[in-house]
């Protein structure tokens, strides 16, 4: 599922400009499969306590997207990717170390994420041209290749669960798949300005994310 969705967000993007393409990127689109995954996998209960981990994932979300956007400026693609994903390292681990002394329930998570997304849009820069660039033709392999990385990086982290237990894969449940694949495609192709509306997007998308993960959380 989750490189079908990846195709799918990429072509809105193409069609109704990074901006909505963002938006729908931030929705569950390969979070809530990892997580159902888990779900089919280690039952409902390992699920449960996946999503509520999830909600402090979406934080380090958060913070893979503020490194980005205030990078995408000044260095290529693959040092913003880095950048970003230490960002979202660093708050993974200290996500794990707090949470070993506090128990964190999920109504408190949520609304741990939504804080850091209102953070996020008021740090992310906004974009400075008047208008986006006209979208030049992707090369064939472009959307194969983009379904191909989210279909490695989703069964990796569905392979390793097991050995992470349900609290560190909820952590990790919400890494940036698709925030990496799309933000990289987009600067490469489109530039930083368009790669700042796609972010600004899929931060908006990143609220109906955390909710989704709350009501699992409490239902399962």
């Amino acid at each position: 599922m989750a490189p079908a969705f990846v195709v799918g967000a990429s072509v809105t993007a193409r069609r109704f400009g990074p901006l909505v393409g963002g938006l729908v990127a931030g929705l569950p689109v390969v979070g809530g499969p990892i997580l159902l995954v888990l779900a089919v996998v280690h039952g409902a209960d390992f699920a449960g306590r996946a999503a509520s981990a999830s909600l402090l994932g979406l934080v380090s979300l958060a913070l893979f997207v503020m490194a980005y956007a205030l990078v995408v400026r000044r260095v290529a693609w693959p040092a913003a990717v880095a950048i970003a994903w230490s960002a979202f390292a660093a708050g993974t681990v200290a996500w794990a170390l707090i949470t070993e002394a506090v128990h964190i329930p999920p109504t408190a998570g949520l609304a741990l994420a939504f804080l850091s997304f209102l953070v996020a849009k008021a740090v992310l820069p906004r974009p400075t041209d008047a208008a986006p660039p006209a979208p030049r033709e992707p090369p064939s392999w472009d959307l194969p290749v983009r379904a191909a990385c989210a279909a490695a990086m989703v069964l990796a982290l569905s392979a390793a669960s097991s050995g992470l237990g349900a609290h560190i894969s909820g952590l990790l449940a919400p890494a940036p798949i698709i925030t990496t694949i799309l933000a990289a495609f987009t600067q490469a192709q489109l530039g930083p300005d368009a790669t700042l509306r796609l972010l600004r997007g899929m931060t908006t998308g990143f609220f109906t994310f955390a909710t989704f993960c709350w009501i699992l959380a409490i239902a399962l």
